[in-house]
């Protein structure tokens, strides 16, 4: 693989481009992995560049039914923040940020990382308490984040109405060191790792069975024909469920839309993230202007990646008295993504009832930011065989032992 740098951009310059690479393979599935990855998203393909790059595990094929990163690590508002309340959920969003700091130097690809910082509005007494418990939280687990006054938050954020008579402004949680990234640069920057340690990328390649004997997988059927493999690892998001299935095992889970929209692009005025939990709307400016108004999920089960006109009206209305500005911009496009709810709004990480087989999923909508520590854990698991430390507290039995680590109730939202 070649080095991407200044000086190759100018090498290339010299030369029209045309000594570029393709930046991963493209191979023909061999008849038989050690490791199959299912799913090509951020998740999946963090898992495979880990597995080589921690454990040596190199005989691994990632499949993917679409193109590499179509799913929710394309369709997503590319927040990263760890200021979680709970210790484990604490621990896991925090090794995915600090992974995050060096991904772009570790892939040596630019993954436009953005620590602008991260702001979660208190808009009732009830989210001021919670924030304020869990500052206190993130100060004994070794999270950075702070308290902000409502004039500390007009000060940063100056566009803002922190006096509307419904969602008046009386704090926020902030994070300095949260911000975004870009979502296709950390897809292509893992694929690229990945593939050059020799790492076999399937695109446009569906799995249509799970073939096991004696309870124990022994490989998958595919739309190209079937492959045997030693382990397997499902990583699809939100089909994770139908994948479940296949393998012969039920999951608590629900599938459901989650809906995002951008305006149109605008001179800055937003250089900071701003999650307003009581309303869910969340937003951020992208580097071209736009701003990128992320809303909630929807409130029954379904797989379109399409949006829909009540979100817009829900997000929008209650946005615009926080935000009047917005209340002049045009729609630039709308999207969903299909997102897997626990009853907890925790993941699922770790061994399933198959033998040999692992599941990694239900982050809800909390994907994008935890895709480094998720692909760290999850590479951890299935190469030992067992749960990481990060990825413990996270199995499949603690739905059956009542030990749920709930997100939902502590943040007051999905995620």
């Amino acid at each position: 693989m070649k080095r991407y740098s200044a000086f190759a951009i100018a090498r290339e310059a010299r030369r029209h481009h045309v000594g570029w690479e393709r930046a991963w393979r493209s191979p023909a599935p061999k008849s038989e992995y050690d490791v199959v990855i299912v799913g090509a998203g951020g998740h999946g393909l963090a898992t495979a560049y880990y597995l080589a790059k921690n454990h040596g595990v190199t005989n691994v094929a990632v499949i993917e039914k679409g193109w590499l990163g179509g799913g929710n690590t394309g369709r997503n508002t590319t927040i990263i923040r760890s200021n979680y309340l709970q210790d484990e959920s604490a621990a896991i969003y925090e090794k995915a940020r600090g992974l995050y700091e060096t991904l772009s130097q570790d892939l040596n690809y630019n993954i436009m990382f953005s620590p602008r910082g991260v702001m979660m509005l208190a808009q009732t007494e009830h989210e001021l308490r919670g924030f304020k418990r869990t500052a206190h939280a993130n100060a004994i687990q070794g999270v950075k984040t702070e308290m902000l006054t409502p004039q500390q938050v007009k000060k940063k954020v100056p566009i803002m109405e922190i006096n509307g008579p419904r969602f008046p402004v009386l704090g926020a949680l902030w994070q300095a060191r949260g911000g975004t990234a870009r979502h296709d640069a950390v897809a292509w920057g893992y694929a690229r790792a990945a593939s050059d340690m020799g790492v076999d990328i399937i695109q446009q390649t569906e799995v249509t069975g799970i073939d096991q004997q004696a309870g124990v997988v022994t490989g998958v059927q595919t739309s190209r024909g079937a492959i045997r493999c030693k382990k397997l690892a499902i990583v699809v998001a939100g089909n994770s469920g139908l994948l479940a299935d296949m393998a012969g095992f039920r999951l608590p889970i629900e599938s459901v839309s989650l809906q995002a929209m951008v305006t149109e692009p605008i001179k800055p005025c937003l250089d900071v993230v701003v999650m307003a939990n009581t309303v869910h709307g969340y937003m951020s400016q992208s580097d071209k202007g736009e701003l990128v108004i992320g809303g909630g999920a929807d409130g029954y089960n379904n797989y379109t990646q399409r949006g829909s006109f009540h979100h817009i009206e829900e997000t929008v209305r209650a946005l615009i008295e926080t935000f009047p500005i917005i209340s002049r911009l045009k729609m630039l496009r709308q999207w969903g993504g299909v997102v897997d709810m626990t009853g907890d709004r925790s993941p699922i990480i770790g061994k399933t009832p198959l033998g040999g087989c692992f599941i990694n999923c239900g982050w809800g909508t909390g994907g994008f930011k935890s895709i480094p520590g998720s692909g760290w854990a999850m590479a951890e698991t299935v190469a030992k065989g067992t749960p990481s430390a990060l990825a413990a507290p996270f199995g499949l039995d603690r739905f059956r032992e009542g030990r749920f680590i709930d997100e939902s109730v502590a943040a007051g939202v999905a995620h």
